[in-house]
């Protein structure tokens, strides 16, 4: 049995700080990096592809709303589907530019923030996502929310399909996040999230905030860089995960729709 780790990082922007990308490289195998629009400049991005070429964690772009104020979690509306393709293409080539700089190769993509929560929801929205993926790169892998509109949309557009969960993140019945908003939507502690990690991957399955349990197959799992005890909960799935001897490795075979 075997997973990957994900996690969001390359997201500080100029002197301002978010995250120990450095510590998480070394537990995760691949690197979801931010291309400037919620976070992100050009020298951090560099930074990043370059300590994850040299850790050997695989990297993939985290496009977003061009919202750096709001972090990219505060939804814009009005997008046309043309605006959305070139929103993603955008970021998703300011990456590749950037990856080759550093010697390293872009792979995959998965969508950050509000944009992602909205696409999970609204199928138009999805497709125009897979749109700009597609176009800039039909070999790139997609990476997306089970039980979301995410998947429908790479799966049409052809895209190799990796399925996430989240370790750090509880779910709604219907299988999605719960919001942020609402009151232990985000878990802190590691002994918890790293046995619900470990369940997770061995049941195949999520279970939301009223025990439904939802079977799903299960390729990467997305520790936040963000939250405050990220390290902490990074180096407690990891070891739990070993301890199960589930290996911890960067995804392959991706499923193409």
């Amino acid at each position: 049995m075997q997973v990957d780790l994900n996690c969001d990082m390359g997201e500080s922007f100029g002197p301002w700080t978010m995250g120990d990308d450095e510590a998480m490289l070394d537990l995760i195998t691949s690197a979801n990096v931010a291309c400037g629009f919620h976070g992100g400049d050009p020298q951090i991005m560099l930074k990043t592809a370059k300590l994850a070429k040299q850790k050997g964690v695989a990297i993939g772009a985290h496009p977003g709303f061009h919202d750096i104020e709001g972090f990219g979690r505060r939804q814009i509306l009005g997008l046309s589907a043309r605006e959305v393709e070139a929103l993603i293409a955008y970021q998703v080539g300011a990456l590749q530019g950037i990856a080759a700089l550093a010697g390293h190769r872009v792979t995959y993509v998965k969508v950050h923030g509000a944009l992602s929560n909205m696409a999970c929801e609204d199928e138009a929205l999805a497709t125009a996502i897979a749109s700009g993926i597609k176009g800039v790169d039909p070999k790139l892998a997609y990476v997306v929310l089970p039980f979301s509109k995410l998947v429908a949309a790479g799966e049409k557009a052809g895209l190799p399909i990796v399925t996430e969960v989240f370790a750090d993140r509880a779910y709604e019945d219907d299988g999605l996040l719960m919001s942020r908003r609402k009151p232990g939507s985000v878990l802190h502690d590691p002994d918890f999230v790293a046995e619900r990690v470990r369940r997770m991957i061995e049941d195949q399955a999520v279970t939301s905030v009223s025990g439904k349990v939802m079977k799903i197959a299960i390729d990467t799992v997305c520790i936040h860089g963000d939250t405050p005890a990220a390290v902490s909960l990074a180096k407690a799935v990891r070891k739990r995960l070993e301890a199960a001897k589930i290996a911890v490795a960067p995804f392959s075979g991706a499923k193409r729709g």
